[in-house]
């Protein structure tokens, strides 16, 4: 018996692991932003306790965050804790199929 295996190919992770288009965008978006607010605290060597002071929520949110826990945010979320750092979240909207 000869097997043949067909290997899908995805244009990111996140296509990979969720079911739907929809899903894949929005959590390509929020591990976007988490990974912003990231750098932002970082660069201006914050420790968790300022970050989170700046960022209006609390210490172990921002330890959850740092921990790349994609799953215990929305968008809504991350978009609230960039505009509390004077952020301006935008997004580029570019055709599915070009």
């Amino acid at each position: 018996i000869e097997r043949h295996s067909k290997m899908n190919t995805f244009n990111t992770v996140f296509d990979a692991i969720c079911d739907t288009p929809q899903q894949a965008t929005n959590m390509r978006l929020r591990a976007d932003l988490m990974l912003h607010i990231e750098q932002v605290i970082i660069q201006n060597g914050w420790t968790q306790k300022q970050a989170a002071q700046k960022c209006q929520v609390t210490q172990p949110r921002i330890n959850d965050l740092l921990q790349h826990k994609i799953e215990k945010f929305s968008l809504d979320a991350l978009v609230n804790i960039s505009a509390s750092l004077g952020e301006t979240v935008s997004f580029q909207l570019q055709p599915a199929f070009a």
